[in-house]
């Protein structure tokens, strides 16, 4: 029976040794801005520094006389997802993307609080610097949660509103979050993996962002997604809007019937992380705005089906908000 017992005892200390093993050769050190910049800034890459120490990353594209377009990417994600979008509307759109403190190049000081109040404060500060003074403002998902939030705030300064696929209805129900946001939802699990690889989480929840289309999740965007979250500081906020509720304020019905800019709401029906509902409720309570739901179509309409999104887009900028202008 002793014998058993140091057996059993040797097995467990053997165990918690590779699991000490396992801990520090899986953890992932930050990747510094200047690794990140040669890789994935690109020629149109654009930096200011704004007050407050956030040094923002952003492209200014396409017709510099054309309406301006604002495009705000979604949770832990980048300015890149609007590439597919600029190629096919920068002929006739100045496009404005960039990136969230916390994502992407976008530098933020230590100690930065990330909340969708201050990130549509963000959209506003990068906006006045540029001159922008009207634009229709275009948020995926946490964007779009920034987006209509901006809103509410700065109604004077947009000309129209699109949400894709947009955050911000409490308790969604429908949603089947893939794994990497159930380990995030919780405070153990983000305490791992804010200090563990994360690449096959990463590629699980893009795989359900492309539902049903998971081989849109290459190699080449999972490892972008990964590397971008290990930007010096990116972790503890992209953690933090995990950990802090009260930084993503609800939507209501009573809150969005005050958005009297022209909306336009997209929406994937196979949508796993936003559920197809949502998009009907922001519809219903936005007067006047336009629903348009794709068939088999995941959370990033704008990477999955380029050029029907666009071209839907445009059709409506042209005959909603640029008639309206006239």
């Amino acid at each position: 029976m002793k014998a058993f017992g140091k057996i059993l005892l040797g097995l467990a200390a053997l165990l918690a040794l590779l699991l000490v093993i396992g801990w520090f050769a899986f953890q992932r050190p930050d990747t510094s801005y200047s690794t990140l910049e040669a890789k994935y800034g690109g020629g149109e890459s654009e930096y200011l520094t704004l007050p407050g120490g956030v040094r923002a990353h952003y492209r200014d594209e396409g017709n510099p006389n054309g309406p301006v377009l604002v495009m705000v990417h979604g949770f832990s994600a980048s300015l890149h997802t609007w590439e597919p979008w600029v190629q096919r509307l920068g002929a006739d759109y100045r496009i404005i993307s960039l990136d969230l403190p916390g994502h992407g190049l976008t530098r933020a000081p230590e100690g930065y609080s990330a909340t969708m109040d201050g990130y549509a404060d963000f959209v506003d500060a990068v906006t006045q610097r540029l001159g922008v003074t009207k634009f229709t403002l275009i948020g995926n998902s946490m964007g779009g949660h920034t987006a209509w939030v901006y809103a509410l705030k700065n109604p004077e300064k947009l000309d129209g509103l699109v949400l894709v696929d947009s955050a911000g209805w409490p308790q969604s129900e429908g949603g089947d979050d893939p794994m990497v946001f159930k380990v995030l939802g919780n405070p153990v699990g983000r305490a791992v993996i804010g200090k563990l690889d994360s690449t096959s989480m990463v590629r699980g929840g893009l795989q359900a962002a492309f539902e049903p289309a998971p081989q849109m999740a290459d190699d080449a965007m999972v490892e972008r997604y990964v590397q971008m979250a290990r930007a010096p500081g990116h972790r503890d906020i992209i953690l933090s809007l995990m950990t802090n509720r009260a930084s993503r304020p609800d939507a209501t019905t009573q809150k969005l019937a005050a958005i009297k800019v022209p909306t336009l709401i997209m929406q994937g029906d196979t949508d796993r992380l936003i559920p197809a509902a949502d998009a009907q409720k922001f519809a219903a309570a936005i007067p006047g705005s336009t629903l348009i739901m794709y068939e088999r179509t995941g959370h990033i309409p704008m990477e999955q089906i380029p050029d029907k999104s666009a071209a839907d887009l445009k059709a409506w900028l042209q005959t909603t908000v640029h008639r309206a202008l006239a």
